[in-house]
């Protein structure tokens, strides 16, 4: 066990600087991705002639051109580009942690044989399946099956002391993966209610700017009143988006996290269940 913790120790250490470089990243290519492709002049009309002081991204966009459309929502655009990209990048990380979590075959059949192997005393067969399998439930499966090895040869405590001691190794056991399973979890949770914020606080921007321009003198603005309707609708959007694309990883991730967890149990309760059945009272195997 102590190499396993060893190695997901140094999993850790190499994952620690993961989350916040892809948050600063991210962010970065809002901004770039706000600035140089949507905010190109490609998608705005052109200047009128003879006016130098022009800056394209002030004019009408192009028709139908909904990158000027969005490039229109205003400053709050990039940080909700950010965090789109940011749920996509962590959502990814995530979805291959977890199926490299479950291991190289199916789950179901991978307890099957671990059960059967344990019915004929396999004890060494069984630890080869899950070196072959690998992924957090081997794991947590093999260090039981190694403490049940050395259960097995240990004449100086009794049964129930022995399963207490199977039992413990697999609560440590489960106790090192769970972590690396959930990590960045939090994040995802995160960018659900934040997504929401985020486009709540460009429609308001929006919204004062088009109640701005129905409060101007004389006749209302009307470029400026479509303008900031336009921020708000495309920030509600954007945020909205973020939020249920957050909202649906967060909620598979978790369930698929719940399922491991309920295979671990069940691989484990098996262990600990015919290491009890072959043993007497004493610790002694059942011949």
């Amino acid at each position: 066990m102590e190499s396993t913790a060893v190695k997901l120790d140094n999993k850790r250490s190499l994952q620690s600087w993961f989350s916040p470089l892809v948050i600063l990243l991210t962010i970065a290519i809002g901004f770039f991705i706000y600035t140089f492709i949507l905010g190109d002049c490609s998608h705005f009309q052109a200047c009128p002639e003879g006016v130098t002081d022009c800056v394209c991204t002030d004019n009408h966009p192009m028709p139908g051109d909904y990158f000027a459309i969005v490039y229109k929502g205003g400053v709050i655009i990039p940080f909700a580009i950010g965090l789109f990209l940011m749920m996509i990048v962590f959502s990814i990380e995530r979805f291959i942690t977890i199926s490299k979590a479950t291991g190289k075959s199916s789950i179901d059949v991978f307890v099957k044989k671990i059960q059967l192997h344990l019915n004929n005393n396999q004890i060494e067969e069984a630890i080869a399946l899950c070196d072959q399998q690998r992924g957090s439930i081997a794991n947590v499966t093999k260090a039981a099956l190694e403490k049940y090895h050395e259960m097995s040869g240990e004449k100086s405590l009794d049964r129930e002391q022995k399963v207490v001691a199977i039992q413990k190794e697999i609560e440590e056991a489960t106790t090192l993966e769970l972590p690396m399973l959930e990590r960045n979890l939090v994040i995802i949770a995160t960018i659900v209610s934040i997504g929401t914020l985020i486009g709540l606080i460009g429609t308001v921007l929006g919204m004062i700017k088009a109640f701005s321009a129905l409060a101007t003198a004389g006749s209302p603005d009307a470029v400026a009143l479509a303008n900031g309707i336009s921020e708000a609708l495309v920030n509600t959007a954007l945020g909205i988006t973020t939020s249920t694309i957050a909202t649906i990883a967060y909620n598979y991730f978790t369930s698929s996290i719940d399922a491991l967890t309920y295979r671990i149990d069940e691989s484990g309760f098996s262990i600990v269940q015919t290491f009890a059945s072959r043993h007497n009272t004493s610790g002694e195997a059942i011949k």
